[in-house]
C-alpha cells in the first residue's frame, strides 16, 4: 500500500505527508529503494530544504498524498545517450 502511494506521488510529482518517528513530515518523493537488509526506503526532499534524505518505510504511518501544486525536481535529469 505504501509503495503504491509513493509511486503515484513520484509519477505525478505530488508531495507526501506522513508521521515519521512521531514527527509529521512533508516531502517531495524521488526514489523508492530497498536496503541490503531488505527494508524498503523512500528518498525525498523535506520542505524548505535542499537536501535529499532517506526515510524507512517501517518508521512511517498515516501517509497522505497532498493535492497541492506539483513540485519541480531538484535532482538534475541527465538525458540518456542514444545507442547506434
Amino acid at each position: 500500500m505504501k509503495t503504491e502511494i509513493f509511486k503515484k506521488a513520484i509519477f505525478s510529482r505530488r508531495k507526501v505527508e506522513f508521521v515519521y518517528n512521531l514527527n509529521r513530515l512533508s516531502i517531495e518523493p524521488y526514489y523508492i529503494g530497498v536496503e541490503r537488509n531488505g527494508g524498503k526506503v523512500i528518498y525525498g526532499r523535506l520542505n524548505n530544504s535542499s537536501e535529499i534524505k532517506k526515510f524507512e518505510y517501517k518508521k512511517m504511518a498515516n501517509i497522505k498524498l497532498l493535492t497541492t501544486r506539483k513540485f519541480s525536481p531538484v535532482i538534475p535529469i541527465i538525458p540518456m545517450a542514444s545507442w547506434k
